[in-house]
C-alpha cells in the first residue's frame, strides 16, 4: 500500500449462504464504516460498496461488491479493511489511533525503559496495551487508562506509564 492507512476493520468470512460476509468495525461508531468506503484490503483489493445488511453480536453482515457466493466470502476470512488516514477525522489531543501507538517505547515515571508497544487489544471495557522487552520472556499487558497511563508522546515517539505495585 503506498499511502498511509489504517485498519477499520475485519473479515471473519461468510455469514449464510448468499455471499455476505461477516464485519467486524473498529470505528468509534461501527456502522460508520460503511461510510469510509471504498475500502482496501493489504493485498491491494479494493470494495467501492459497503452494505450493512444486519447487526450480528459485535460485528455486522455485509454485502461487499464483488463477493456473491459463500465461497467467496468464506476466502476473504481474516482479511483486514483499511482506509486512507487522510478520509478519516482529526482525533483530540487524548484519543489516538491504535496504529499510532504501536512502537513507542514505554517508560515509567522515573524514566527507566520498560519495553516498546508490540499491539493495542481491547478486552471489552478497556483498551490494554501489550509491551514487550528483551528482558522480560512474556509480554505486559498495561491498561491504557488516564491513571496508569499518564503521558503519550507521539511526536517524542514515548509512552509514560505509572503501573500499579505488582503489575509488572
Amino acid at each position: 500500500m503506498t499511502e498511509d492507512t489504517i485498519v477499520v476493520g475485519t473479515l471473519s468470512g461468510a455469514f449464510g449462504v448468499k455471499g455476505e460476509v461477516r464485519l467486524k468495525s473498529f470505528c468509534a461508531d461501527p456502522a460508520a464504516i460503511a461510510d469510509y468506503a471504498p475500502l482496501t484490503t493489504g493485498d491491494g483489493r479494493t470494495f467501492a460498496t459497503i452494505i450493512l445488511t444486519s447487526r450480528l453480536k459485535g460485528a455486522f453482515a455485509a454485502r461487499l461488491d464483488g463477493v456473491v457466493t459463500k465461497e467467496d466470502a468464506d476466502a476473504l476470512r481474516g482479511v483486514s479493511l483499511h482506509v486512507a488516514r487522510s478520509r478519516l477525522p482529526s482525533l483530540p489531543d487524548d484519543e489516538f489511533y491504535h496504529t499510532d501507538l504501536i512502537g513507542l517505547t514505554v517508560f515509567d515515571t522515573g524514566g527507566a525503559v520498560i519495553g516498546t508497544v508490540r499491539d493495542v487489544m481491547n478486552n471489552g471495557a478497556d483498551d490494554l496495551l501489550e509491551v514487550t522487552s528483551p528482558e522480560r520472556s512474556d509480554s505486559a499487558l498495561i491498561p491504557f487508562t488516564r491513571e496508569v497511563v499518564p503521558t503519550v508522546d507521539l511526536a517524542a515517539g514515548r509512552i509514560v506509564i505509572d503501573p500499579p505495585d505488582g503489575l509488572l
